[in-house]
């Protein structure tokens, strides 16, 4: 069975608080607590996976953002946290997190936003923009949902609108070999499990006209996506693999992604 990597987390966030009160050191700041958390998600992620990053230079370093990239396994987000240098990172949670004690924990220390997948959630929506506009990270899968194929499936216009309201840029990333099985399969045989992550360039949106607001939202999630599948194998492009856009990207390129190599 896949280690629960937020059950994880928890404890071994939980035993660093240990340590720490019974050294009887007083420093809870949101300085220490993210400098914290992040000693253990990059832990954690380099005890189960052997991570090679590409193009990582792309990575804005001041200002806010969002990352978006695809999404094959439940340590996807981890990863790309582990490597994003920014403090005020938004974590977004799957609202039957909060039906566990230790989970509601963990949210609340690392400043998590819970979210119902399946109404509006205007509050959760509210909160989400305000940290953009205060300079926050976000990472977020724009298809809402894990594939289950490892091709990308048809990208949700949520993304789109966020960064086209705040202004923030979005940071196309790919990923390959962070697939659930393929990590419960090396795990069972104590190995590591090799996994590759490109970055792309950022690219931004002008504020969505009120006329076509949904065909403009259309062609900017549009945009995100052919970007993310640009940076993947032709096996992992999914419904975007015959995308005009997608065709205009790796005919402008010109190279092949470091994940077919």
């Amino acid at each position: 069975m896949l280690i629960n990597q937020v059950n994880l987390s928890a404890y071994l966030l939980g035993l660093g608080f240990d340590i720490l009160s019974q050294l009887k050191i007083n420093f809870w700041g949101p300085a220490m607590l993210d400098k914290i958390v992040r000693f253990l998600n990059r832990l954690l992620v380099n005890i189960i996976l052997d991570i090679k990053f590409y193009n990582i230079e792309t990575q804005p370093r001041e200002g806010a953002l969002i990352v978006a990239g695809n999404h094959l396994g439940a340590l996807d987000a981890m990863i790309v946290f582990s490597v994003i240098d920014k403090r005020d990172y938004i974590v977004l949670v799957a609202e039957y997190h909060e039906d566990y004690a230790f989970r509601r924990w963990l949210a609340g220390i690392v400043g998590a936003i819970f979210v119902d997948r399946y109404h509006a959630d205007f509050a959760a929506l509210r909160e989400v923009l305000k940290r953009l506009k205060e300079g926050g990270v976000l990472i977020i899968s724009p298809e809402g949902t894990r594939s289950k194929t490892g091709g990308l499936l048809p990208g949700q216009p949520g993304t789109a609108y966020l960064a086209s309201k705040t202004g923030v840029p979005v940071l196309p990333v790919s990923i390959i070999g962070s697939e659930d099985q393929l990590v419960v399969a090396n795990m069972k045989r104590l190995r590591k499990s090799p996994v590759k992550v490109v970055f792309g360039e950022t690219i931004s949106f002008p504020a969505v006209p009120r006329e076509g607001r949904e065909q403009t939202l259309q062609e900017y999630t549009d945009e995100i996506m052919c970007q993310i599948a640009a940076l993947l194998p032709a096996e992992y492009r999914g419904v975007y693999a015959d995308h005009p856009r997608l065709k205009e990207l790796l005919g402008e390129e010109g190279v092949e992604s470091p994940l077919t190599q």
